[in-house]
């Protein structure tokens, strides 16, 4: 931690960085994200197993409008988010001043503390706990062993659905929807200044919380996410009814990787997936 607190006060101090976007503790112990601006403010910049938050969701709201570089602390997977908005000409890398963290999991629950059976199931199947690529890093990682991925036994079990019984799993989930559009707001790659939701004419989407507005919602917003998800898993943590939104994208990402041979987030100078065309393209999938 104090390691990190240096990196932040030297970028700050020597302006490699206008303000840094990272994590400090309230005062109920919670960690929660927090802009320091100044060396002191780097004094309350803190990481540990409840730096849930992928902070990577605040750079385009500071797309062309910041002087100087914007500094951010960034877990491995955070990392994904912000090379994809790079992709996506959201933000530019030369703007960023990127604080990587070796990172050891972070927890589901954050009133609880951090063992085994309170992981992130992004945590479960993270390939990296050192970001690939940062201009500072900081190691707060300690040896942990990993619990089983119980989402991938899921995901096998309804592989092996028929097409109908997946259907009522998901309109069984989708009907417990509010249309809050938490999972929207706090998505990195859900960045559009108006929502296809919030267009009137046309209106593609039944705006109202029914059978027919919710299940419309979610699968658009599903293929929106195809290829480009990056496997945060904020969407599923910010829904507050329990729906299980990460095995559709991560289920689509699988499909692009397994398709395509595509790995959204994984490489700054290889081109998207969605504006990538090929004649080569496999199309035997579709049905």
């Amino acid at each position: 931690m104090n390691e990190l607190k240096q990196i932040c006060k030297d970028a700050l101090s020597e302006k490699k960085a206008r303000f840094i976007i990272g994590y400090k503790e309230d005062k109920n112990k919670r960690i929660k994200p927090f802009i320091a601006k100044t060396p002191e403010d780097a004094e309350q910049l803190t990481f540990n197993h409840h730096a849930v938050n992928n902070l990577a969701v605040y750079l385009p709201r500071f797309k062309n409008n910041v002087e100087g570089k914007i500094g951010i602390v960034v877990k491995s997977c955070d990392l994904k988010a912000v090379t994809a908005l790079i992709q996506e000409n959201q933000i530019k890398r030369d703007d960023l001043f990127i604080i990587g963290v070796n990172c050891s999991g972070v927890v589901l629950d954050i009133a609880k503390e951090f063992n085994k059976d309170n992981t992130q199931i992004k945590c479960k199947y993270c390939q990296a706990k050192t970001p690939p690529y940062y201009d500072a890093l900081a190691d707060e990682s300690k040896d942990f062993e990993m619990p089983d991925d119980d989402q991938a036994e899921l995901m096998a079990k309804i592989d092996k659905m028929t097409s109908d019984e997946r259907l009522e799993f998901w309109n069984a989930e989708f009907e417990k929807c509010i249309k809050c559009y938490a999972c929207r707001q706090v998505c990195p790659m859900c960045y559009c200044e108006k929502c296809i939701v919030e267009k009137s004419e046309p209106q593609w989407i039944d705006t109202s919380s029914t059978a027919r507005g919710n299940f419309s919602w979610n699968i658009i917003r599903a293929f929106h996410m195809a290829g480009r998800c990056i496997g945060c898993h904020e969407c599923e943590r910010a829904c507050p009814m329990g729906i299980p939104l990460t095995l559709l994208t991560r289920k689509m990402g699988m499909v692009a990787s397994s398709e395509f041979g595509y790995r959204h987030g994984m490489s700054l100078t290889e081109p998207t997936l969605i504006g990538t065309y090929s004649t080569s393209d496999k199309e035997d999938f579709i049905k």
